[in-house]
């Protein structure tokens, strides 16, 4: 582990993200990506299709700055329908062990009315540190 995550001892213990997190080392700030590949082209209007594409673009922008998904310290979570991400958790919380692993950082999730792109339906910016 290249951080520590923290969870008030008195505090139910959350599932699939950590309270706080300690680290030290050279950040990286990754942009919040969408569920487009490479080419900017959407593929699916999946929900759960769009949260692995975007979090598949998070590791790949991660590895472009020598960093892993073990070194994310917050994820922040951008929805354009709350309802949809309940109903699809299941699958979401399958797509996230399989693109980022058992990496549990700090995380936010945020409602919101529409994202830049008409068809993105989740936007999800990324901080890790990498340890000196």
């Amino acid at each position: 582990m290249v951080h520590e995550t923290l969870n008030p001892s008195h505090w139910k213990r959350p599932t699939g993200y950590s309270n706080a997190v300690v680290a030290r080392g050279r950040l990286v700030f990754v942009a919040g990506q969408i569920g487009w590949n490479a080419e900017e082209v959407f593929e699916t209007d999946a929900f759960q299709g769009q949260v692995r594409q975007a979090l598949t673009n998070v590791r790949e922008a991660l590895a472009a700055a020598g960093a892993a998904p073990e070194h994310l310290v917050r994820l922040t979570w951008y929805v354009t329908d709350k309802r949809r991400y309940l109903a699809e958790l299941a699958e979401i919380g399958q797509a996230y062990r399989e693109v980022i692993g058992r990496v549990f950082p700090a995380m936010a999730l945020i409602p919101v009315p529409e994202l830049l792109e008409d068809r993105a339906l989740v936007e999800i910016e990324a901080t890790a540190v990498v340890p000196d």
